[in-house]
Parts: C-alpha cells; sequence; structure tokens
C-alpha cells in the first residue's frame, strides 16, 4: 500500500479514537449535566438565586468547550451569557445521553460476544440450547457474527450521529458570533500580512547573499585571473591562465544559474510543482525519492510556496543534518496540498532557526499550516499543509 494512503489511514485512527475518547467523556458528564439543568430550571425561579446558578451553568459550558475543542475539533466563543449557556446544557445532556447509550449497547454487545464465545470454545451450548456438535445449532454462530457486524455499524453510526449533533449544538450555542468571526479573520489577515513583508526581505536577503558570496566572489577571480593573463609575457603562461578564466566564467554561470533557480524556478510554469520538484530532486547532492499524488494542479501560488518548502528542506538536510537520503511527497489533504519532506539526518532541527523560521512565515503567508518534528537523532520530517486557491 502506498505511503500517503498509510498516512491517512494512520491519521484517521488516530482522529477516530480521539473523537471517541471524547464522546464517552461527554456522555459521562451528561448526567451530571441534566441533572443540573433540572434543578437549575426550578432555581431561576427564585431571582436571588439566579446568578450563582448561571456562574455555574458557564462553568459548566467552558468545560464542554474545552472537550469539544480538544477531542472533537469544535470552534469556539468567548463571553456568552448564563441562560444561554444553560440552554445548551440542558439541550447537550440529551445528546450525551444518547452517546452514553451507545457506549453501554456496545458494552453489552463486547460482553456478551465473549460470553458466547467462551461458551463455544468451552462446548457450551449457546443460548441454553442443544450441546455443540448437534445438528440444531449449527448456524448459531453464523447469526451471531451476522449480527454483531450488525450492531458495530450501527454503534459507528450512532456514535457519528451523536458527534455531529454534538457540534452542532456547539456552533449554535456557544460558537462565535459573526461580529467575533470577522474580529478574528482580520487578525490573522493582519497577521498574515506581516508574514508576506518579513517572507520578501527575507527572499532579498537570501538573493543578496547567494549574489555576494558566490557570484560575486567568481567574478573577483575571473577578474583577478584575466588581468594576470593580460601581464602574462610567456605565451604558454598567458594560455594557462585564460584557460583557468574559462573555468572560472563556467563556474560563475553555474552559480548564477542556481542563484536565479531559487528565484524562481522556469520549469514552475512550463511544467509545474511535479517537473520542478524532479528537477530539484535531479540537482540534489543527495538522493532525493519523489511521490506525488495530486489529482489536478494547484494553483500558481499554491506550487510555488510547496516548491521553496520542499526546496529549502533539501537544502538545509544537505547543509546541516548530514542526512543520506530525502523523501519528498506530495499528496492532496481536505481542499489542501500537503506536503512532507523527510530525512535521515541526525535531527534536532530548530523550528525557529532562520531557514525553517522563513519558511514557516512564507506557509504563513499562504493561510497553511507548517509543522517540524525533528528529535535528537533523527528522522526529520517538515511539514506544509498549504490551502488550494
Amino acid at each position: 500500500m502506498p505511503q500517503p494512503r498509510l498516512d491517512r489511514l494512520a491519521a484517521l485512527a488516530v482522529r477516530g479514537s480521539r473523537v471517541t475518547a471524547g464522546l464517552a467523556l461527554g456522555g459521562a458528564s451528561a448526567f451530571g449535566e441534566f441533572a443540573f439543568a433540572v434543578l437549575a430550571a426550578l432555581a431561576v425561579a427564585v431571582p436571588a438565586t439566579r446568578p450563582r446558578v448561571f456562574a455555574v451553568a458557564r462553568a459548566l459550558a467552558g468545560f464542554e468547550q474545552w472537550r469539544l475543542a480538544r477531542f472533537l475539533g469544535t470552534e469556539s466563543a468567548s463571553g456568552y451569557s448564563g441562560p444561554r449557556a444553560l440552554r445548551y446544557l440542558a439541550l447537550r445532556s440529551v445528546v450525551g445521553g444518547l452517546g452514553a447509550g451507545v457506549f453501554l449497547l456496545i458494552l453489552w454487545g463486547a460482553v456478551t460476544g465473549a460470553i458466547m464465545l467462551w461458551q463455544l470454545l468451552d462446548g457450551q451450548p449457546l443460548g441454553g440450547g442443544d450441546p455443540v456438535g448437534t445438528d440444531q445449532d449449527w448456524y448459531d454462530p453464523i447469526v451471531v457474527f451476522l449480527f454483531g457486524i450488525l450492531l458495530v455499524f450501527l454503534a459507528v453510526q450512532g456514535l457519528i450521529g451523536v458527534a455531529a449533533l454534538e457540534r452542532l449544538l456547539a456552533r449554535r450555542w456557544l460558537g462565535p458570533s459573526e461580529q467575533e468571526r470577522l474580529r478574528r479573520r482580520v487578525s490573522e489577515l493582519a497577521t498574515s500580512r506581516a508574514a508576506v513583508v518579513e517572507a520578501v526581505n527575507d527572499e532579498r536577503r537570501r538573493i543578496e547573499r547567494d549574489l555576494h558570496d558566490g557570484v560575486q566572489q567568481r567574478l573577483v577571480a575571473l577578474g583577478m585571473v584575466l588581468g594576470r593573463a593580460l601581464r602574462a609575457e610567456e605565451p604558454g603562461r598567458a594560455g594557462e591562465l585564460l584557460r583557468q578564466a574559462h573555468e572560472e566564467a563556467q563556474r560563475a554561470l553555474r552559480d548564477l544559474r542556481e542563484v536565479t533557480w531559487r528565484v524562481y524556478p522556469v520549469a514552475l510554469d512550463s511544467g509545474g510543482l511535479h517537473v520542478a520538484l524532479e528537477s530539484l530532486a535531479e540537482r540534489s547532492s543527495l538522493p532525493v525519492r519523489l511521490r506525488f499524488d495530486l489529482p489536478a494542479r494547484p494553483d500558481t501560488a499554491t506550487e510555488t510556496v510547496a516548491y521553496f518548502v520542499a526546496s529549502e528542506a533539501v537544502t538545509n538536510a544537505a547543509k546541516h543534518a548530514g542526512a543520506s537520503r530525502v523523501d519528498i511527497t506530495v499528496s492532496a489533504g481536505d481542499g489542501a496540498v500537503v506536503v512532507r519532506i523527510t530525512d535521515d539526518g541526525c535531527g534536532g532541527a530548530v523550528p525557529e532557526g532562520g531557514g525553517l523560521s522563513g519558511l514557516a512565515r512564507r506557509v504563513a503567508a499562504a493561510d497553511g499550516e507548517f509543522t517540524v518534528d525533528s528529535p535528537v537523532g533523527g528522522p526529520t520530517t517538515v511539514t506544509a499543509v498549504l490551502p488550494c486557491g
């Protein structure tokens, strides 16, 4: 099975386990919240007790906010009123009770299945029927197995439905208002604008450094060799210096070509991200294995960011990680392009370092997510999730 598919299956399993744990916690808390909602409905009739009741309701709703954000990934708001929190708890306790019922059915099915399996292995009659091995009960294990599959399917669908209801209630009663969404978006755009400016400045400094330390030094050396050739009195010596000047000119052209390629590779325009990454793998000093699995070509801005993330990560692996191999995986996510670069180097990469922090700003400018996993001893994995335009 391809590695990207295995990664997606592993991520799906982790996500399912996290959601299941969150629903189990919500089912356990539903009983206490239901009791509180019943008592609160009576207590709010007394004006003097309302502030205390609403304070407890906001605290319980805060716990549910944490649970939903931690396990179900639901966006939460702040500053909701006590009556709003109380209404949310009353409705959520019912939904949580449904989840608890599903878990109880799962537990009942598991215990029943374990008992029947023990009876089958021990040679006891299933469900009080004839002893195992007679002609009267040969179908019982098959029926139990098929019924168990049906129960598992219904349990999974039930948990999915409960999770959907949890998110719906949270968005309706605890979700951010339109004003808060607008305020968050303005803050995100301001941060992205600052990241764009910083990324452009970093790019300018990098180009200047490459020209100064590379091409300029080559041209200075070329001028010195040509000057020595002009002053040479022996024809043989002048010819040797001209040959050195020619080689130095070739090196300068190669360095200049490398700088222009790092500024913007022409292959992105002519062949797209796949061709550009293939060229990167061919030019790299390390063996690079490329896995490219995109159903359609993304927009130019996304391709550009994805390429420079891969290019800088490969350069860092070659210069600083002591790696012997690099894997580049490009796959499709939920409306995004996922670029993952893994090397077998020594690890210990610092995300706040110069190169990686520049990549993080470049990805943030595209409203993407950038992560670095680099334990000491390796391997190092750089991941960028870029939304498609």
